[in-house]
């Protein structure tokens, strides 16, 4: 019904604009895309982008168009600026170059090539020129035009200045030859200006001075000292060895000494090295990386690679920062080291769609939590996904997460920050206007040698990650969601909003937060399989994980896709039968709440005893539950218990601000159980889209 509608409207009004069709309905934007798409609304898509629908015009055909655009030809070819009639003008008529030389009170002469001569009366010319047939010839300017041209291109203010104070004081003396000049300056510059009227046809720029054509700007060097010096710049001076100056104009002497040429001065050969290239210089000197900030800056893109996309979730920044704030535990208010935040921000509404917490530094999971997050508050996924070249962005679970859900990956080029500019700028901001402020941050450990005890950063931390990451998410979801940004003009949640509004709320995109993208979303192993051993199971990370599905004689000796919880090594998952099954550790009551990265730290600690005593290092579940349950481990792995520790934590108090109105006040329900923070109508809409299935926050099972 709706398309019908969109139909209808562009065939009463062709040409309309898309923005004021959007502006009529903007819940019609799914629609009238969707038609675009399959060319029942033709747009021609090579002549105006769609992302400024203002200039984008909507026919009902392609035919319609291209006679709208034949008529706008020739509506603008017999629209055009009326030609004077004046002797000396040049006209193109029929293909021929003519000039009026002759206006008569009934006729114009024209004058062609050759000997060639007519006279056409002044209403047919006017009408030839209403008509587009006899045009204006746009005359090649003259030498004397490109000399005014010139002259007051490269005229300064104070030269501008000083010719409008020379022009006041000649003006008098213009029109009236009987006045006298006062004296000779005066006379002179009057000569000038009459000179410069008469040969370039503008007296002013005879005013203008012109002290800098004084002198002998020629070069006074003989050819092969330039030469000489040119050479020993190249070859002595940006290399990598990053000579200095002297010591190569001390060479270049010698060299000049050898050629009986002439030496240059110091200050000449100064100069020369500082007129070569900034970035060229700096390459050859110091490196790519160093010359980085020299490159040139490209401040606009073609239309199809737009800098910042056209719609939200277009193109998407993932990247991680180490906040500056020490952190303590909850429990014991031992100190727990500084935190690492994954930010995924939105480069054309510059939205943080997803914040994420951890003590462990870059990784795969968190990777996995912050595109966990991403769906979880909006449905939706990045469609072109911007990362650096780290390895947690090169795993092969990642890799396969981002071909399932169809993700493009760009990464960025090493050591060029401007790529990264959208992302970098907002570690920036949360750190300056959130973190800084907090106590326990480690601004004074910039000055190393300055900090004393009194001022230690661990000495004064107070907050946990549990309340460091509700604190957080209620910076990035409210504070500077809502805030004006700089160069948008408005806050990141109504840029997004109009953003939604204006491209279409997309719902065949959207994808359920269910069991399936909760699997698609756990990490997996180097192999991505394990075999089924009868009577253990399957091996993961040390440990055999067994399940009822497992006695099955089609199952066992086979390799079965995995996946385990990192934040949990006491369960793991296995497909089997065309469905995930939950599979428990041998030593389950030992391993249930431990993290893989702590069961990696107990695996190296007993494979470095078992070097040092010459014995066979291979790791088992009893050995690693042995060791787990010692005093000497409580020892060693306390710190990484700790942190993880509250890792569940801050992951159990976003699960309650999902799942509890209550508790979390600014979080608003949807009909299926579904809570996100409190944002704009669009996104209600967008999760209540989203919400069909059971949309439950992931965590770890403990």
């Amino acid at each position: 019904m709706a398309e019908e509608t969109i139909r209808r409207v562009v065939a009463a009004q062709p040409g309309m604009p898309l923005q004021e069709l959007l502006h009529h309905d903007i819940t019609l934007a799914d629609a009238i895309y969707g038609l675009i798409a399959t060319e029942r609304v033709y747009v021609d898509l090579d002549a105006v982008p769609l992302a400024e629908p203002a200039h984008v015009p909507l026919f009902p055909d392609r035919d319609t168009a291209l006679a709208y655009a034949h008529v706008h030809e020739t509506v603008a070819g017999s629209s055009a600026p009326g030609i004077p009639l004046a002797c000396g003008v040049a006209v193109l008529w029929d293909g021929r170059a003519w000039t009026i030389v002759h206006v008569g009170e009934t006729t114009v002469g024209l004058r062609g090539e050759g000997a060639a001569w007519t006279e056409v009366p002044i209403s047919v010319f006017e009408t030839l020129v209403r008509q587009g047939k006899l045009t204006g010839l746009v005359p090649e300017p003259t030498q004397a035009q490109i000399t005014v041209k010139e002259r007051l291109g490269s005229a300064g203010p104070a030269d501008v200045h000083e010719a409008n104070r020379r022009y006041e004081l000649i003006r008098p003396f213009l029109h009236d030859p009987t006045i006298t000049p006062p004296g000779r300056t005066v006379y002179r510059w009057l000569a000038r200006y009459r000179q410069a009227e008469h040969l370039y046809g503008n007296g002013y720029v005879g005013l203008l001075p012109r002290t800098r054509d004084r002198g002998n700007h020629r070069d006074k060097l003989p050819e092969a000292t330039r030469e000489l010096m040119t050479q020993h710049i190249a070859r002595e001076y940006e290399t990598p060895t990053q000579k200095n100056k002297q010591s190569v104009y001390a060479a270049l002497l010698h060299a000049c000494a050898e050629c009986g040429v002439l030496a240059p001065s110091y200050k000449t050969f100064a100069l020369a090295v500082n007129r070569r290239s900034r970035y060229d210089q700096t390459r050859k000197r110091q490196g790519a990386r160093a010359a980085y900030v020299h490159e040139p800056f490209y401040y606009a893109l073609d239309l199809t690679t737009p800098r910042h996309g056209d719609r939200p979730f277009e193109i998407v920044h993932l990247d991680h920062t180490e906040l500056d704030i020490e952190l303590v535990c909850s429990r014991t208010g031992r100190p727990l080291g500084r935190p690492w935040a994954s930010f995924l921000t939105d480069a054309f509404s510059r939205r943080l769609l997803a914040v994420i917490l951890l003590y462990q530094p870059p990784s795969k999971v968190a990777c996995m939590l912050t595109m966990r997050e991403c769906v979880r508050r909006f449905g939706r996924r990045p469609y072109t996904l911007v990362v650096d070249g780290g390895r947690e962005f090169q795993s092969t679970y990642f890799e396969t997460l981002r071909a399932f859900y169809e993700c493009v990956k760009k990464t960025r080029p090493p050591a060029k920050s401007r790529f990264g500019s959208v992302c970098e700028r907002l570690f920036g901001t949360a750190n300056t206007q959130f973190v800084h402020n907090l106590q326990g941050n480690t601004q004074s450990t910039r000055q190393v040698r300055q900090m004393t005890a009194a001022v230690n950063p661990r000495a004064h931390a107070i907050w946990t990650l549990e309340a460091l990451a509700q604190r957080v998410r209620e910076f990035a979801y409210e504070v500077y969601d809502t805030a004006p940004h700089a160069a948008l003009g408005l806050s990141p949640r109504e840029v997004f909003t109009q953003g939604m509004a204006t491209s279409g709320a997309r719902t065949h995109r959207l994808i359920p937060y269910d069991e399936q993208f909760r699997m698609m979303t756990l990490p997996t192993t180097y192999k991505e399989t394990a075999t089924v051993s009868p009577g253990k199971g399957v091996r993961l990370n040390y440990l055999y994980y067994w399940a009822d599905a497992f006695r099955d004689p089609l199952v066992e000796r086979t390799r079965v896709p995995v996946r385990y919880d990192p934040h949990d090594v006491g369960i793991a998952y296995a497909f089997v039968h065309h469905q995930w099954v939950r599979c428990t550790s041998e030593h389950y009551r030992i391993f249930r709440g431990h993290s893989a990265e702590e069961l990696q730290l107990a695996a190296a600690e007993l494979q470095q005893r078992r070097r040092k005593t010459a014995q066979e290092s291979s790791i088992t579940a009893r050995r690693l539950a042995t060791f787990l349950t010692s005093v000497e481990a409580e020892e060693r792995l306390l710190a990484q218990r700790l942190r993880d520790a509250a890792v569940k934590q801050s992951l159990e108090g976003m699960a309650r601000e999902d799942a509890d109105p209550v508790s979390a006040p600014k979080a608003q329900s949807t009909s299926g159980g579904h809570a996100v923070p409190h944002a704009s109508g669009s996104d209600a809409a967008i999760v209540a889209a989203s919400a069909a299935s059971d949309c439950h926050y992931l965590l770890p099972e403990y």
